[in-house]
């Protein structure tokens, strides 16, 4: 089976005013995705996801024109070696980087998404795994910068639907981020897990100074204190507490994550599917975590698309840690790209679905009518 086509798809939305949600990383006004469209010779279509790297437009033009140059004419099933050969190419020498990264990796979610569909299985079973409850937490653009009680508020409307852990957003000062964390707790209780996000806004002393409140609140962890190369902090800030480390979101493939894992300063590996390398290497990553006793959280992107293909590779890892569950308000990329790609059970949880390829059935004609907005999404 012969890859025909590659297109990729850039998308966007604007968010609502007044549905702003602030972090650490700015003001989100919009929301983008890449959309990867993968046709063959015998008729089977896979789509995948890129992250748009805050500049959808460039990610789209280098699938649509040296990804796809290097590609087109594979066999579609032989997923490790157009990694291969993307990575040789465009990773190794002489390429973009961490654009090529994501790139590579809504190419290779969409060769998966044919894989499955060719053996008529879901994915999950494709990779070995079997359908078992995933315990999700209320993530996305979502419980960010604002009053504590309203927060609080917020977060008791998410473990209404019935969520038993949510992520905060802080990284703002650590005066307010404490403030905003203790009224969560107080709100709601003790059986909650809370999990705090820092977007990379933190310095080595700010974690310093929230650090003994975070534990007093029994913090399930701190996410991205720092940038993702910035690995001595990282080192520091693992021995100034008991609260653990998460990172990986924007660490790109198993090297990057090599380091991350063999500096013992992070407790949680995130990977993003659609940053990191895809199915195929984010499988690899859930291995080497798991040889070091880590489990496996992965960073959910924009679309179904990444949130279908990421439930179905916990339900197939060794060490399956937490979906992160996308509650923003307003994500029509969430609800419409492929229609709804999870259901939170009563006790918290998702399941892969059990159609045959990601799980997704993709709406060209909601696609069609969302076309690139140019500017930043975060301002």
């Amino acid at each position: 089976m012969r890859i025909t086509s590659i297109k990729a798809v850039p998308i966007s939305y604007r968010v609502p005013e007044g549905q702003n949600v602030r972090l650490g990383i700015g003001r989100a006004v919009k929301r983008d995705a890449v959309l990867v469209k993968v046709t063959t010779d015998q008729g089977l279509t896979g789509w995948g996801e890129a992250h748009h790297g805050r500049c959808p437009g460039a990610i789209a033009k280098l699938i649509d024109t040296t990804i796809s140059e290097l590609v087109v004419g594979m066999d579609a099933m032989n997923v490790v070696g157009v990694w291969q050969r993307v990575y040789q190419m465009q990773l190794a020498s002489h390429g973009m980087g961490y654009a090529a990264a994501m790139a590579l990796s809504g190419l290779d979610l969409a060769l998966w998404d044919i894989r499955a569909k060719a053996a008529g299985w879901p994915l999950y079973k494709l990779l070995g795994g079997a359908s078992k409850p995933i315990k999700a937490y209320a993530g996305g653009i979502s419980l960010g910068y604002q009053p504590p009680q309203s927060l609080a508020q917020e977060a008791l409307g998410y473990v209404a639907q019935g969520y038993r852990a949510i992520k905060l957003r802080v990284g703002d000062n650590p005066r307010d981020d404490v403030a905003r964390a203790t009224a969560v707790r107080e709100a709601v209780g003790d059986e909650i897990e809370i999990l705090v996000d820092a977007n990379t806004g933190y310095t080595v002393d700010d974690v310093r100074r929230v650090m003994p409140a975070y534990e007093e609140l029994q913090i399930g962890w701190l996410e991205e204190p720092f940038p993702a190369q910035d690995y001595r902090s990282y080192q520091t800030a693992a021995s100034l507490g008991t609260t653990p480390l998460a990172a990986g979101e924007n660490h790109y493939t198993r090297f990057e994550f090599t380091r991350l894992i063999e500096d013992r300063a992070v407790s949680f590996v995130q990977p993003d599917l659609s940053k990191t390398g895809g199915v195929t290497e984010a499988v690899r990553i859930a291995g080497m975590a798991y040889a070091w006793k880590l489990s496996f959280n992965p960073h959910t992107s924009a679309t179904g698309i990444n949130m279908a293909a990421s439930i179905n590779v916990l339900a197939a890892v060794d060490l399956p840690g937490y979906f992160e569950g996308d509650v923003a308000k307003h994500n029509p990329f969430r609800d419409e790209v492929g229609g709804s790609p999870y259901a939170l059970d009563t006790d918290g949880c998702v399941k892969p679905s059990e159609t045959p390829g990601l799980g997704v059935e993709i709406n060209e004609a909601f696609i069609n009518a969302h076309p690139l907005i140019e500017g930043p999404c975060y301002v």
